[in-house]
């Protein structure tokens, strides 16, 4: 007995049959837009460094008893991160409307990503060089839950020189994000693994995160991006200096 051969275009109408139709929300277009035309408009380059996370885990839960309020790991980056930038003031930059100048923001303003109901959100912790790491825990930790129910507003998004996003309770290592407009770039954190490490003759246990950088290529160069980034894992790794 001969078995058919299916018809092809009979395959492809049932399989056509499943497929749905989802209209994108007004928020999904925008960031849609948003995220193509800074792709497009801005020319990036891209770069990795370790960050040995050993002693902010220790420090961060001394700390919290010290203040008495939850600091999280988020927020010793932003901390580091505005430090950082005003080492580096380039990273605060953007080109004006000729793309002929570049204007340096007066104050440092670092937004973090936040995967809302309306989908991936940027709020911008604001004049972070100007505040402790109690009142960044206190202002990113209200930006959060605003986020979580659709309460932000237009300003909470505005004044963004870098960013931070974390994929890393997805169990992911490492990856690139996308600077969203007028941000110069964005740090890109993984998760936390253990790893064995040399030390003194002997091997130890230290806990490791991926860090990566995405910069806009028309405002700094690599070599410039790099100090940063070296920067901002100088502090991480030394996470006393972010709390005086």
């Amino acid at each position: 007995m001969m078995l058919s051969t299916p018809n092809i275009v009979q395959i492809r109408l049932n399989m056509q049959k499943t497929e749905k139709s989802l209209p994108l929300t007004r928020i999904q277009k925008l960031i849609g837009k948003l995220m193509s035309d800074a792709k497009q408009a801005q020319p990036s380059c891209y770069m990795q460094i370790s960050m040995d996370m050993t002693d902010l885990a220790r420090v961060r839960k001394a700390y919290c008893k010290q203040v008495g309020s939850r600091v999280t790991t988020n927020d010793f980056f932003i901390c580091a991160m505005a430090r950082a930038v005003a080492d580096f003031p380039m990273l605060a930059g953007r080109l004006d409307a000729n793309a002929e100048n570049m204007i340096i923001a007066e104050h440092i303003g670092i937004g973090f990503a936040v995967a809302a109901p309306q989908g991936l959100v940027v709020p911008v912790v604001k004049d972070v060089a100007e505040k402790t790491l109690p009142q960044i825990a206190v202002e990113s930790d209200k930006l959060l839950k605003k986020a979580r129910v659709n309460k932000l507003m237009p300003d909470d998004f505005d004044g963004a020189n870098v960013v931070l996003s974390g994929l890393g309770m997805y169990g992911v290592d490492s990856f690139y994000a996308i600077a969203p407009p007028l941000a110069t770039g964005i740090i890109s954190i993984g998760t936390i693994d253990e790893t064995l490490m040399p030390k003194d003759d002997e091997i130890v246990t230290r806990r490791m995160m991926t860090a990566g950088l995405a910069v806009d290529r028309r405002i700094v160069d690599e070599a410039y991006a790099a100090m940063f980034l070296k920067r901002v894992a100088e502090q991480i790794e030394d996470p006393k200096t972010l709390t005086k």
